[in-house]
């Protein structure tokens, strides 16, 4: 007996406010439906197993590891890194990371802009027990921790200052 290919399927996503098609298998996971199919390259491939959270994006506020994600299973909007910054006005988060020097070899910063991002918008002042448990899923093989957090506050204090 020959086995059947999976069929393609003409799906529609909202991805950073766009309302897009992609032409994919629905158990094709989002991080390359993003990258391959709608030219979204921020989220990287870490581990493959939603580990290292290195594809982070956030779907309708909660952040989500698209490696682990069948794209057919996606159902709200998905915020990629490239949908933070609006009109060329950096998201308070990314102004942070700047101003913090968070990035060392930058690989692992989008899941982490994209966790931290999500983190700010359920709680808007978080506390260091906060941070942990929002962040305690994305590794940095730099170790800058330190860096994280400090952006992170500062972060929330951008933001406030601008609301």
């Amino acid at each position: 007996m020959l086995a059947t290919q999976p069929k393609e399927v003409l799906m529609r996503l909202t991805v950073d406010g766009q309302e897009i098609e992609v032409d994919a298998e629905p158990d094709m996971p989002l991080l390359w439906a993003l990258r391959d199919l709608a030219g979204k390259t921020g989220p990287k491939f870490g581990c493959g197993v939603a580990a290292c959270g290195a594809c982070t994006v956030v779907i309708d506020g909660q952040p989500v590891r698209s490696c682990s994600l069948p794209v057919g299973d996606v159902t709200g909007s998905v915020t990629t890194i490239e949908g933070l910054a609006v009109d060329g006005k950096l998201h308070p988060v990314q102004q942070a990371w700047l101003e913090e020097q968070v990035a060392q070899c930058g690989y692992c910063q989008a899941g982490q802009i994209m966790s931290a991002y999500a983190l700010l918008e359920e709680i808007e002042n978080p506390t260091d027990e906060d941070i942990d448990n929002a962040m305690g899923g994305n590794l940095c093989r730099c170790g800058t921790y330190p860096r994280i957090r400090a952006a992170i506050k500062r972060a929330a204090n951008l933001k406030l200052a601008r609301a």
